[in-house]
């Protein structure tokens, strides 16, 4: 979506053929990459962000997108949820996973990971409904304390994680849960208050629709656009 116009849309980033040589989609694109080890990941419920007045293009693209996690709109429960997932990708997860697969394809060795526990203390803070947000897991990284023995130990491994990966490039350690690479065949960590688990393909289908499927619609929208102004 770098092709947008729209400000409420996109944040600028600045080309300054220092530390960025180039535009960040053409450094993924041509793996113009430092092939260091990378670690990066999301939240479960990365929501919460708010679309203002748009563009016509943009209201195309917003409309269809809608579309796909909205539907008729009938149900406000979906409503609610669709939307809050909608923005959490489009912000978040989807940018995460291009950087993910930017890194591993340019040689690097990649670790990605879902967090899914929001630390008690902000659960008591929110409605029911609202998940793992947008920065939680730095409360259990950094060791918020006191907090309840459960999450006191889940921040110990995600301590333990993390300080492996400082020190090593690899999040693996003795008594954790092996964190496999982030390869071709996309597994990461599941990182909940219980336990953590390996698991594939974050978000595969939104992926997919967001990075092929929308762009081929706009493209589809445009060539329409020219040929009835002909």
């Amino acid at each position: 979506f770098n092709s947008l116009k729209d400000p409420n849309l996109r944040i600028q980033v600045n080309v300054d053929g220092h530390f960025l040589t180039k535009p960040v989609d053409e450094l993924f694109r041509k793996h113009e990459l430092h092939a260091v080890p990378f670690m990066t990941g999301v939240n479960n419920d990365e929501g919460g962000w708010m679309l203002a007045s748009v563009s016509p293009k943009a209201a195309f693209i917003r409309d269809v997108i809608a579309d796909e996690y909205i539907g008729n709109g009938d149900d406000r429960v979906k409503n609610r949820d669709g939307y809050t997932e909608m923005l959490g990708d489009l912000f978040f997860t989807i940018p995460a996973i291009k950087a993910a697969n930017a890194h591993r394809d340019a040689g690097a060795p990649v670790y990605l990971y879902e967090y899914q526990h929001p630390p008690k203390f902000l659960q008591q803070k929110r409605p029911s409904f609202v998940g793992t947000d947008h920065g939680d897991e730095i409360f259990t990284v950094l060791g918020f304390y006191p907090c309840p023995e459960d999450e006191e130990q889940l921040s110990k491994i995600m301590m333990s994680y993390w300080g492996n990966f400082a020190r090593t490039g690899s999040p693996d350690g003795q008594n954790l849960v092996h964190w496999p690479k982030y390869g071709a065949e996309e597994k990461y960590l599941a990182i909940g208050l219980k336990k953590q688990v390996t698991a594939q393909h974050l978000k595969k289908e939104r992926f997919v629709f967001l990075t092929q499927t929308v762009p081929e619609k706009i493209k589809q929208h445009e060539e329409n656009a020219e040929r009835s102004e002909l």
